[in-house]
């Protein structure tokens, strides 16, 4: 038996992860092959801290819970000097990113990597405050975020 992902890893940030633990609840052996995950591709071109991360999947669709988790993960982010990693799916990206640039501290990085694998793809780690310079529209592509807030 097999289980693949159309995009990323399976059982990470995909569906696939009670297929697997079925697997393990029937006593067959499950065994992981190497394949590309966006989330990790997204940590290691990022240039953010690659020590302590914490991938936090998709982060709430409303509005107002989306900006409160952004808050709470930019706090943890300080205090541990921990990356923070999330995704969403594309149609929400730009309002994923006007959340982001309306409550993070202007000194807070975050990394934005799209299309990764993609002759598209883009992979830009910026400031908030240079984010919110050069405007900030991702449109409807596959995206990692990255967040790193500074000790400040």
């Amino acid at each position: 038996m097999g289980l693949l992902s159309e995009a990323g890893c399976p059982a990470i940030a995909d569906p696939g992860a009670s297929l697997v633990e079925a697997a393990h609840q029937a006593g067959f052996r499950v065994v992981p092959l190497v394949g590309p995950s966006s989330i990790t591709l997204a940590l290691m071109a990022s240039g953010l801290e690659g020590q302590r991360f914490a991938f936090c999947g998709y982060l709430p669709r409303d509005k107002a819970e989306r900006e409160a988790r952004i808050r709470e993960l930019e706090k943890r982010s300080r205090k541990e000097r921990e990356t923070q990693i999330f995704i969403e799916t594309p149609y929400r990206n730009d309002a994923l990113m006007d959340s982001l640039l309306s409550v993070c501290r202007p000194s807070t990085s975050l990394c934005v990597a799209a299309d990764l694998t993609l002759q598209s793809e883009s992979i830009q780690t910026r400031t908030i405050t240079q984010w919110r310079r050069a405007g900030a529209a991702i449109g409807r592509r596959p995206a990692v975020f990255l967040l790193l807030a500074d000790g400040r």
